[in-house]
């Protein structure tokens, strides 16, 4: 199977710059998921890979094959899209046979390759039905089904699981993922949903305004963010950033107080900025800094706290069976092991 590469890849539309020299390598039969906010430039790296755009500057390889001028039906990739893309008037066999017909693959072959292709999304029960007989989730099976059957050298997703409800959402991540592990392949999977691109990704690019900030496993981008964006932008609710400040050999930032503080040798003698994630909020009764209860988002099993303490705003969370009410008084902590460190100038990660 091949993989894909972006060297050095700029795209212009007019005066906006939507990618800034973008270099990025997916392995052959990698699930790499590039997320960012809206025009960080994820989409247009995906229709770049596609063909369905022009490179301002820089190449785009297949297989290791550059593909930068190659028109996108000899690129040999399939593109599911957002909108699932079916045509109304076809049957669910029809369109997932389409691209064959095109390519005057014959009759035989073509029903074989799409009954397979079927049966391996789990919509083979229904290949004579048309779209609007179908589910979203049945439709986005079918997308996917016709994104198979050509076998292609890679898949491009864009954001296909977008329009389905949370909870088919959910289930339709499992099983895309599961799909991916059964048949493999090399797919490139652009999400805004943070919590989807560490759920899904084998590896994942994390991309703003055109430029990577962050590529690595799911755990490392949300364990050891690169700069304060990263930090700010995985992770559900976001994470807590304070300034920070040393004062009498300890660090003060927001609410909390870490004794002994860190070696100002390692965070070095400039301004900082302290960051502390929700779940690694201590919130007792007895012992911290004092804090009151604004807010509760009770979530099931868990409940997110938001807090004022000492002027300063931020969320917990904690338990649900073990929440304040809002108009408590609780008092809030947090380890230095748990703490991350940024430039508060450049928002670069610190040790």
């Amino acid at each position: 199977m091949a993989g894909l590469r972006f060297a050095g890849v700029r795209k212009d539309y007019g005066s906006v710059r939507a990618l800034r020299g973008l270099d990025l390598d997916v392995e052959p039969d990698e699930l790499m998921v590039l997320v960012g906010p809206s025009g960080s430039g994820k989409s247009s790296a995906l229709r770049l890979a596609a063909g369905l755009e022009d490179v301002t500057e820089g190449s785009i390889h297949i297989g290791g094959r550059d593909v930068t001028d190659v028109p996108p039906a000899d690129r040999n990739v399939s593109m599911v899209f957002q909108s699932y893309a079916l045509f109304p008037h076809l049957t669910v066999a029809e369109n997932i046979g389409f691209g064959l017909r095109a390519r005057r693959v014959p009759r035989g072959e073509t029903r074989a390759k799409v009954e397979s292709a079927a049966k391996t999304v789990g919509c083979g029960e229904f290949l004579e039905r048309r779209p609007h007989e179908l589910s979203g989730g049945e439709r986005q099976r079918v997308a996917l089904a016709r994104a198979l059957v050509r076998e292609p050298d890679v898949f491009l997703l864009d954001e296909p699981l977008s329009n389905l409800d949370a909870q088919l959402r959910v289930y339709m991540r499992a099983e895309l993922k599961e799909l991916h592990q059964r048949v493999g392949g090399t797919m490139v999977y652009v999400t805004h949903d943070q919590v989807e691109a560490l759920t899904l990704g084998d590896r994942v690019a994390v991309l703003r305004d055109g430029e990577l900030q962050q590529l690595g496993l799911p755990d490392e981008i949300y364990r050891r963010p690169a700069n304060r964006f990263v930090a700010r932008f995985v992770g559900s609710p976001a994470m807590n950033l304070f300034r920070g400040r040393f004062e009498d050999g300890v660090l003060r930032a927001g609410p909390f107080v870490f004794s002994p503080a860190p070696e100002e040798r390692r965070l070095g003698r400039r301004e900082i900025e302290v960051g502390v994630r929700p779940e690694h909020v201590r919130v007792t009764r007895s012992r911290g800094e004092r804090a009151h209860v604004q807010v509760l988002e009770v979530a099931g099993s868990e409940t997110f706290l938001h807090l004022v303490a000492d002027g300063e705003s931020l969320i917990a969370r904690v338990p649900s069976h073990r929440r304040p009410e809002a108009g408590d008084t609780v008092r809030v902590s947090a380890d230095l092991a748990h703490a991350y460190f940024f430039d508060a100038t450049t928002g670069e990660g610190l040790g």
